[in-house]
């Protein structure tokens, strides 16, 4: 049977803390007002808050704790929220043996006890003090935090300040989000914000967020080169691929499988679409988002880098009412850039033009482009099985993957259709053997290709610190054929870095290119499938200009660098050394 609890009057009068006659005085009083004995106590003052305190702790059994003695640790008020200490009048005391320890400073208030079981979710023993101490101590502690975050906030926002002067936006704004912390958004949605526009404004084609051991890595690609800017805390990680998850429709609860999504957004008046990729990795999933700019595809054919006779060579072709163009190379070579600016030209109201893609990158006016969908089987096989009922002039698919989607595409060829499509191989003649080696049977190919053209992009030196360069790389040299005698007359250039190309001596990229057009010779070659290198000799004998000497006219005429273009040719000039 519990043992009943003594009466307050009871304790105080046995206490020798008041009178008899002035208890029974104070209990009418009490009766009469409908107030608590302790409050008609202290309202005539025959007792002090710290002597009703440790009476009423004595009636509920609760250990008092005078505030004026005890030290209360800046950890332990760590431990409930700070809302919750100021509605409450509540202190924490610490932690022992997983029980949480705290303050109150009336046991009677069972509505807020029953609270704070809740809201903290943890076994409780209280302790009693004085509620005007404990009010004190609270105005205290938060005004001393007040003071002292206003301090902490006022030397971030210069050192942000000085941060953003000096160019350093991003390191800022992540000084800043590290600073507010807690449940806000704010700082996270801030920051992926200005990931984006920095992006945007560096001319970057990719965004990499890439979660380290310690760190997550931003990385931009600039010219198709990985440029390394910021790292971001680990602890803003989950918050920073939750934001862009959102942002990109993707499901922020799915932690396992890659996902993908798109982003639109405006930037300087323009419409931007990103591409968003996850992956999951052993540090967390890294995210890549690809930037695709109207601009980048609208620049037109004679910007693609094309010297004279190429440009004179590609607008004929282009202009055949039947067969297949075929542009080959690498990913990010800029094969898509390539035949858009040819569809474009071609794209007049008399002709009616229809593409394949995966996925639609950039939505064009007058065309009829489909998407991809495997999911629901609209394949690529499907959609140009049924495009050719579409009575069409002109097709485009995005890229032939296997023998099917080829010879489909070569049946166009042969019906009278003009076919544009990419295909994965290092040169241009390596196609012929790719479309073999796919199961297309040679005297399909022979007759059906008019012309392939292989395709690499590089920087373009900068002309804002465009020097002529006193001491080229004398291996580079030999890798391209460049002898002294050419350097003597056309001198060698390079960029020697500014603040308009990011400090890389580049500023932008241009094509480099050699294509082939079939002639009877290369048909009856490839009819007898013969190897690939006897198709390139033969390809060379009857004028095709080499990736390597595209190239070297671009040195000679100041544009690019012997690095660049050994770097996109490296085995052929190997073998040609």
């Amino acid at each position: 049977m519990a043992k009943k609890r003594r009466h307050l009057g009871e304790i105080l009068y046995k206490a020798g803390v008041v009178e008899k006659q002035a208890l029974l005085s104070a209990i009418k009083t009490s009766k009469k007002n409908n107030k608590r004995l302790g409050q008609i106590l202290l309202e005539s003052g025959l007792v002090d808050e710290d002597t009703l305190t440790k009476a009423v702790a004595k009636q509920f059994g609760l250990k008092y704790v005078n505030l004026d003695k005890t030290p209360i640790a800046s950890d332990a008020t760590k431990l409930v929220p700070e809302e919750i200490i100021k509605r409450h009048k509540v202190l924490p005391l610490g932690k022992d043996n997983g029980r949480l320890r705290l303050i109150i400073g009336d046991p009677t208030d069972l509505d807020t006890m029953d609270a704070l079981r809740f809201r903290l979710n943890a076994e409780l023993e209280y302790f009693l003090a004085n509620p005007s101490k404990i009010n004190s101590f609270i105005e205290d502690l938060f005004e001393k935090q007040d003071v002292e975050d206003d301090r902490l906030k006022h030397s971030i926002d210069a050192t942000a300040a000085e941060l953003t002067e000096a160019g350093h936006e991003l390191q800022a704004e992540i000084l800043k989000a590290q600073a507010e912390g807690g449940d806000d958004d704010g700082p996270i949605v801030r920051l992926v914000n200005l990931i984006i526009d920095t992006a945007y404004h560096m001319r970057a084609s990719d965004i990499h967020v890439e979660p380290m051991a310690d760190r997550v890595r931003i990385r931009y690609r600039v010219d198709g080169v990985c440029l390394e800017k910021d790292n971001i805390p680990k602890s803003m990680q989950a918050p920073l691929v939750t934001r862009f998850k959102i942002l990109s429709g993707m499901d922020i609860a799915d932690k396992r499988l890659p996902q993908d999504g798109r982003i639109k957004r405006v930037i300087d008046g323009q419409d931007i679409d990103f591409r968003v990729s996850t992956l999951p990795g052993n540090h967390g999933p890294s995210v890549v988002l690809r930037i695709l700019r109207p601009d980048a595809v609208n620049i037109g054919i004679q910007a693609l880098g094309f010297e004279h006779d190429d440009y004179e060579h590609f607008q004929r072709i282009i202009r055949r009412p039947n067969g297949i163009f075929l542009v080959t190379g690498p990913t990010g070579s800029g094969k898509t850039t390539t035949l858009y600016a040819a569809l474009q030209e071609l794209n007049t109201p008399d002709t009616k033009i229809i593409t394949a893609e995966d996925p639609v990158e950039y939505n064009f006016d007058g065309m009829n482009q489909c998407q991809v969908k495997t999911e629901i089987n609209l394949t690529f096989e499907r959609i140009l099985r049924s495009m050719l009922r579409q009575a069409p002039n002109i097709i485009l698919i995005g890229e032939i993957r296997d023998g099917v989607v080829a010879d489909i595409a070569i049946q166009a060829a042969l019906t009278g259709h003009l076919v544009f499509s990419t295909l994965h191989t290092n040169d241009a003649t390596s196609a012929i053997t790719r479309l073999i080696d796919m199961g297309v049977k040679p005297f399909l190919v022979a007759s059906s290709i008019q012309a392939i053209m292989a395709q690499r992009l590089v920087r373009v030196i900068c002309e804002n610190c465009k020097i002529i360069d006193e001491d080229p790389d004398p291996y580079q040299l030999r890798l391209l054929n460049i002898n002294p005698d050419d350097i003597r007359e056309h001198p060698i250039y390079k960029g020697a870095g500014c603040s308009q190309c990011q400090r890389t001596g580049y500023k932008g990229r241009i094509g480099a290119f050699e294509m082939v057009e079939l002639n009877s010779e290369l048909r009856e070659l490839a009819f007898n499938k013969v190897p690939s290198n006897e198709l390139r000799k033969a390809a060379i004998a009857g004028g095709m200009r080499t990736l390597l000497e595209d190239g070297k006219v671009k040195i000679f005429k100041g544009i690019t660098t012997p690095d660049e273009v050994a770097r996109i040719t490296q085995t052929e000039g190997v073998v040609v050394s």
